[in-house]
């Protein structure tokens, strides 16, 4: 038997999770408007190698074996009445919610319009750029700033590729030193131009950049790798601003409930319990989450389990590929800098396949 209803809008990384551990345990509905699964972790490469282009597509329809999908907008979460209203009018009545509705990621890490079909012509789009491009102009130096200015290299040998980044060093936001020196040397060894402390901006005239001190530079394509935006506004117009930060993330107590809502949990990229925003964390928040539900949902009895609080990931594995068969990954070392190891443990955990029979396998398909 299960007992109560949960709705998880958002189907990423996190809302995939969730849905998934609490389908035998709950009654489940998993809201998205996308009708497939993005795995965004596959789409740089995707954005600029047309074998590619499908891989980041997988069905949502294996995912659950007792819950259903809902191919849908949601545009409201109604308290009072309990119920998740979508585009449509529809209403989803639940016990307890969950926002999981994750960020929006600059191109070409970006699902585009309303279909798979619809992104695989966006790769398309970026592919011929790429292919035709004397200059790519790639701005932030991050970990998919890095890691795009790598396939785009690969690619194109014989293209000119610069990489902008506004701090003093590669990858500064992981605190590894290492790290950013290791990144910047594979670059140019292999004719990456890296400019650091170059805040990059459109310039005047079409296929012109300047940087903070007027410089200006010709590029035939731009990528932008500077940051995400979580997908809240449509909680903000629907009069829950006081859930969100001034940054946009919805606000979360220790156990990731929305702040003096018991019933109302948000997980993933969409929160402020990090500010990390990677995949390893958005899985920890799901299963963290799951386990609060169950307590939630069966919070009488004598053998009702305790609630446990989320501690942040500050310290966990970081694998920035350099293509398909080189990387490096840092690994957290307790009272140190992280550990940079090289190809064969990177190309292992995630360049060689960025991580694809992995999500297959989470969403019920095999891993080819």
């Amino acid at each position: 038997m299960r007992d109560g209803d949960v709705v998880v809008i958002g189907g990423g990384y996190a809302g995939v999770r969730l849905a998934k551990r609490l389908d035998s345990t709950a009654r489940v509905t998993l809201v998205d408007r996308k009708e497939v699964f993005f795995h965004r972790v596959a789409s740089l490469r995707a954005g600029v190698r047309p074998e590619w282009s499908v891989t980041p597509f997988i069905p949502y329809d294996r995912l659950l074996r007792d819950g259903r999908m809902v191919v849908g907008k949601a545009v409201r979460v109604d308290t009072a009445a309990r119920q998740v209203v979508l585009a449509t009018g529809e209403r989803l009545s639940y016990d307890v919610v969950v926002i999981a509705t994750g960020a929006d990621y600059p191109e070409p890490a970006r699902f585009t319009g309303g279909t798979a079909e619809e992104t695989i012509e966006t790769f398309a789009a970026h592919q011929r750029k790429v292919a035709a491009a004397q200059h790519v102009l790639v701005v932030g130096g991050g970990p998919s700033g890095v890691e795009l200015s790598a396939e785009i290299r690969l690619a194109r040998p014989d293209a000119r590729v610069t990489l902008a980044h506004a701090g003093p060093a590669l990858l500064h936001a992981t605190g590894s030193e290492r790290a950013g020196r290791r990144a910047r040397d594979w670059l140019e060894s292999h004719d990456v131009d890296v400019r650091l402390d170059s805040f990059m901006s459109p310039g005047n005239d079409f296929g012109t950049y300047r940087d903070a001190r007027g410089h200006v530079l010709d590029a035939d394509v731009s990528f932008w790798a500077t940051g995400t935006t979580p997908h809240t506004l449509w909680l903000r117009l629907a009069g829950h601003g006081d859930w969100l930060t001034a940054g946009g993330h919805v606000k979360v107590d220790g156990r990731l409930r929305v702040q003096g809502r018991p019933d109302v949990f948000a997980v993933g990229d969409v929160n402020d319990a990090t500010e990390l925003k990677i995949t390893p964390a958005a899985l920890a928040q799901a299963d963290l989450a799951a386990h609060n539900i169950r307590v939630h949902l069966h919070s009488s009895g004598r053998h009702r389990k305790e609630p446990r609080h989320y501690r942040p990931l500050r310290r966990t594995p970081i694998v920035v590929p350099f293509g398909s068969a080189d990387g490096m990954t840092l690994l957290p070392v307790p009272g140190g800098e992280s550990a940079v190891l090289g190809a064969r443990t990177s190309v292992q955990a995630k360049a060689k396949t960025l991580m694809t029979p992995y999500m297959r396998r989470q969403l019920g398909y095999t891993a080819s």
